[in-house]
């Protein structure tokens, strides 16, 4: 896209000290998994970075930023905390396994906090997200041991791969249909694999002193839900929460909260123990004050490129007046 390649050209430009042009005083990276695995669930849907890729990513944020945790979060937005550095919260979504076994082990040995983000639906592997349900499909098809004819009657076209990974989440049971057909079982998939952390490991990683939030139920795109689901959705997962004392002042929105409306945000905070809400922009602000935008940090690209291509993005966007988010 032209767009891309503008960026792209720009941010060759930005300082080697993103410190100083970084244009807020926060930085919100956002990751979903870390592995050195083909996650079959993962490989179609997230580029996913591997451990020599995430601890690099982590290196080069330190060197600008200060790591916080969520107190110091907070204390910060109240204007109670005074960082050394423009400061950094680590954020994780969905739950995924690879958070105990590979991610938490290395934010302890270089003492950086994070939070994850879940959907209780998937939690103790109940369910599979049916985005990683159209990713086991995808890589069943790309296998080849499915023949043509097996496959041709069940779609509309011959773009087979392009057809699941449009499938959207309220269409969500075709995927079942049609792994039935193509004899693939995802509740085997969740119990020999666990792609989930499970309830003891949210507990045992809030006892380390990680954060658990809210994500949503199931993964929904809020957009495409009406208000009340919307708000049933979330006040489901924030209930969850609760019943396991794990924490209940923060929201993040699946996918994006493109088009979420502002009577969400007037219902949702009539919540008061709820300090603030994150979509998934990039570098921009919202004139929702409690919602903040995290910097996707899965494109295939490190740290230093994804930073500096935002901030190239956001100061073309000054010009225009569209580094805000307006909602109505």
């Amino acid at each position: 896209m032209l767009k891309d390649k503008i960026i792209q050209f720009f941010s060759q430009f930005e300082s080697e000290n993103i410190e100083n042009s970084f244009p807020l005083n926060y930085c919100l990276p956002v990751y979903h998994c870390v592995s050195d695995e083909n996650l079959p669930h993962l490989n179609q849907i997230i580029k996913y970075k591997n451990i020599k890729q995430f601890e690099s990513d982590l290196d080069y944020l330190s060197k600008y930023f200060q790591f916080v945790n969520w107190d110091e979060f907070k204390d910060f937005i109240k204007g109670n905390f005074k960082p050394k550095k423009k400061i950094a919260l680590l954020t994780f979504d969905d739950g995924l396994s690879e958070f105990y076994d590979i991610i938490a082990p290395i934010l302890e040995r270089k003492g950086i906090y994070a939070i994850n983000f879940i959907n209780p639906a998937f939690i103790d592997n109940k369910d599979l997200m049916f985005r990683s349900k159209a990713s086991l499909i995808v890589n069943k098809i790309k296998s080849g041991h499915i023949k043509n004819q097996e496959i041709n009657p069940i779609f509309s076209s011959e773009n087979h791969i392009e057809e699941i990974l449009k499938i959207k989440y309220e269409n969500r049971i075709e995927l079942d249909e049609i792994a039935e057909k193509l004899d693939i079982s995802f509740d085997s998939f969740l119990q020999e694999q666990k792609p989930y952390l499970d309830l003891n490991q949210l507990k045992e990683l809030t006892s380390k002193g990680f954060g658990i939030s809210a994500h949503s139920w199931d993964h929904p795109l809020y957009h495409d839900l009406s208000l009340t689901q919307q708000l049933e959705t979330t006040q489901k997962t924030l209930n969850y929460l609760k019943e396991n004392n794990l924490m209940t002042d923060s929201f993040a929105f699946p996918f994006t909260d493109f088009s979420v409306g502002k009577d969400f945000f007037e219902e949702l905070f009539k919540n008061k123990n709820l300090f603030c809400t994150f979509g998934s922009a990039g570098i921009k602000t919202d004139n929702i004050e409690r919602n903040f935008q995290r910097i996707p940090m899965e494109t295939g690209e490190n740290a230093e490129l994804i930073l500096k291509k935002e901030i190239s993005y956001y100061k073309m966007k000054r010009f225009i007046n569209k580094n805000k988010i307006v909602r109505k």
